[in-house]
């Protein structure tokens, strides 16, 4: 085996990696999965670690050892600095003569658009924005919660259900269904029962995501709570888009708005119209996309940019992924 892949694309959020080798011309030649990335938790190392077992399968599959350039798009990469140290640990497993890193958000968007050019939202657990342009000029967030000052995201979200639905059933806020309709989600009768649960750890702390559709369902209904919720998490988006386009020099031209994660790709008919409405306002020439295409196919087509890929290898890759 020897060097003679071009690009080593790797996605890693924090619940899966995706892995793909990618010829000169734009082939896949080689693909990987594995488990989440989160070097906060376990530390770099082991992080490391788990990208090099879906890595590995997929140099093997393509017939090399390294690669041209490594794109690493990394969960958990939330500020340059922590690209910058995440870059050096790749570097030092010698997949690639070079590597670039960047925070997984960047792959949505070139994923979600046909050159490094617009801005992306993705709204999953967590919430977050970035920007770029053809010259490398681009723009984000810290988004590592509220000491940045971020809100939304499919936790945050259900944090905020559960925050309103307790307060209406104990007197102390006004009345909401989601003070029913999110213990008997749980087949519960009531919130009381719901907050033991949820503290006894009756209920997994992961399960509190499932609240998440119980509020844009409820919201559906006409819960004025709900939809307040919901309304909101609008605004957030359409704040952090426009921002990151104003930074960017984009507001007064066309440019696109990429959609992505768990909660906006779902297609809630009142956040896409409430959002469709303030952009009109803020942005009135974003042009809106949802993107579907898997987030590896983004890493990829940064590093064919990176390496300076003829335009026909991004057709033949995206070709791959449709």
């Amino acid at each position: 085996m020897g060097l003679t892949a071009h690009v080593l694309a790797i996605d890693a959020g924090n619940s899966k990696t995706d892995v793909a080798v990618i010829g000169a011309d734009g082939t896949v030649l080689g693909t990987g999965r594995g488990g989440g990335f989160q070097p906060p938790i376990v530390g770099t190392g082991p992080a490391v670690d788990a990208l090099a077992a879906a890595v590995r399968p997929a140099l093997a599959q393509a017939g090399v050892d390294g690669v041209d350039h490594v794109s690493a798009c990394l969960a958990n990469a939330d500020l340059p600095v922590e690209e910058r140290e995440l870059a050096q640990a790749l570097e030092g497993r010698g997949w690639g003569a070079t590597v670039e890193v960047r925070n997984d958000t960047f792959a949505i968007l070139r994923a979600g658009v046909d050159e490094p050019r617009g801005v992306a939202v993705v709204c999953g657990a967590g919430i977050n924005c970035v920007g770029m342009r053809p010259d490398g000029a681009t723009a984000r967030f810290p988004a590592i919660g509220r000491i940045s000052g971020d809100w939304g995201g499919g936790s945050g979200l259900a944090e905020e259900a559960l925050w309103f639905a307790a307060r209406a059933e104990d007197g102390r806020g006004e009345p909401t269904e989601l003070a029913r309709n999110l213990p008997g989600h749980f087949g519960l009768d009531s919130m009381y029962a719901l907050i033991e649960a949820l503290h006894l750890g009756h209920i997994p702390y992961a399960r509190r995501h499932e609240l998440t559709p119980v509020l844009f369902s409820t919201g559906a209904a006409g819960d004025p709570v709900a939809r307040g919720l919901v309304d909101r998490l609008g605004e957030e988006v359409v704040a952090m888009a426009s921002v990151a386009l104003g930074r960017l020099g984009l507001l007064e031209e066309e440019a696109p708005v990429v959609l992505g994660g768990s909660v906006l790709a779902a297609r809630h008919p009142a956040l896409d119209e409430r959002i469709a409405a303030l952009l009109a306002v803020r942005a009135p020439k974003a042009v809106v996309r949802v993107v579907s295409a898997p987030p590896v196919l983004g890493a990829a087509l940064l590093g064919l940019d990176h390496t300076g890929a003829a335009p026909e290898a991004q057709t033949v890759l995206r070709a791959q992924y449709a």
